[in-house]
């Protein structure tokens, strides 16, 4: 193996960052996330963020599977990856993270996901070996470990890792959506260094919790397959993109930081509204006259409680407040969602322009026109400006983009 040391100036750049990319596979056929793609591999990831999405910064956040542990090796020892100084390991250009997603029960409360980043491979393993006497099967994603979450939080900070809650207000293992009111009544809020908020939610949501004033925000993709790589990404500023780097960044350190979150709008997210499982309706305009948990369409009671009323039942401020440290959140609909752009008009769009960040960022209007014409050109700069019209998801179910 050898270090690939990247630029180290201290002028800071702006990366694109993506850090909750699942495995679906091992390349010796081990399954990892049994519900992602079985091409969702470690080498196949670096390659579609890298030449596909654009991306410059990617957490992959199965690698503590020692099948996974291989791969990785495997690229270093082929001279195709290389370890960065400052923890990661590049591939063309691209920094990756290695992240474990993990799931802890809290007892009488419920179970939720946090994602942990380490530096390099040796710590990633030394990690694994932990979490080996503590946990059923290691060679799965997110698998619950059976221990203290605050012992699992020091745990991941003796190593010199990071830790953020996943998804934190989702009814499926958010922390907020299916655990606790209040952070500090599980996680010691001293350990963690960041939340993401997830697919449904947005940091104005969010602003309405005064304890996350301080704390600072990812909005992430959790791609189950490599077309979802992207779908919702960070704009990071940093010396280089390395793990200390994104360190930084999160603690809001001599200068680094995060500077815009890219997400979909919540109304987009699979849980942002309430839904009744037994009639199979999203909530969304008579959800203010649910009676508790009871369905006002049905009068049922397999209800699931949305990202939205989630927030407003927990929040402690009727108005959002915005830090002064906290980014823009920009409204983003990802490519894949805008009606009729099929493969053949992306990878028309992809020759001329290269990365799916360079046709969502760089590209003017008039360029993409000459490409896919006129019509599909003012799609796609109101997917980048968010300005699509929406039809709200919930119940597992994404939202969609209306069809005009």
């Amino acid at each position: 193996m050898t270090l690939s040391s990247l630029d180290s100036q201290e002028k800071l750049q702006d990366y694109y960052a993506d850090l909750h990319i699942h495995i679906g596979r091992a390349t010796d056929g081990q399954a990892v996330k049994i519900t992602g793609s079985r091409n969702l591999t470690f080498a196949n990831i670096a390659k579609e963020a890298a030449e596909r999405k654009g991306i410059d910064l990617i957490g992959i956040i199965d690698c503590h599977s020692p099948s996974v542990q291989n791969d990785i090796l495997s690229c270093l020892y082929s001279g195709e990856m290389n370890e960065v100084v400052g923890g990661g390991i590049e591939y063309r250009g691209t920094t990756i993270l290695l992240g474990s997603e993990i799931e802890f029960n809290e007892p009488d409360k419920g179970a939720a996901h946090v994602l942990t980043y380490f530096p390099n491979v040796d710590v990633m393993q030394q990690f694994s070996a932990w979490m080996v006497h503590h946990m059923t099967n290691i060679n799965l994603s997110t698998q619950r470990i059976y221990v203290p979450v605050r012992v699992l939080q020091e745990e991941v900070v003796r190593r010199g890792g990071i830790l953020i809650p996943a998804h934190v207000f989702t009814p499926h293992k958010g922390l907020y959506g299916n655990v606790t009111d209040t952070m500090g009544d599980v996680l010691d809020p001293n350990l963690i260094n960041a939340i993401e908020l997830g697919l449904s939610a947005d940091s104005t949501m969010a602003g309405t919790l005064s304890e996350l004033d301080h704390v600072t925000f990812l909005s992430n993709s959790d791609a189950h397959s490599l077309g979802k790589i992207g779908r919702e990404y960070n704009k990071i500023s940093l010396a280089n993109p390395s793990f200390e780097e994104f360190r930084k960044a999160l603690a809001r350190e001599e200068g680094r930081r995060v500077s815009a979150n890219y997400g979909l709008n919540p109304r987009l997210g699979k849980y942002h509204r309430t839904f009744c499982n037994s009639c199979h309706v999203i909530m969304d305009d008579h959800v203010a006259t649910m009676n508790g948990q009871i369905c006002p369409n049905c009068g049922g009671e397999k209800v699931v409680q949305g990202v939205l009323e989630r927030i407003n039942s927990i929040s402690d401020r009727s108005e959002p407040y915005i830090p002064d440290h906290r980014p823009a959140y920009h409204y983003q609909v990802p490519l894949e969602f805008i009606p009729r752009l099929g493969k053949a008009k992306m990878a028309s769009l992809l020759r001329v322009f290269g990365t799916e960040m360079n046709i969502l960022h760089q590209a003017n209007e008039q360029s993409i026109a000459e490409v896919v014409g006129l019509e599909m050109a003012k799609d796609i700069i109101m997917a980048r400006n968010g300005e699509l019209n929406l039809v709200s998801g919930g119940g597992g179910t994404y939202g969609k983009v209306k069809r005009t």
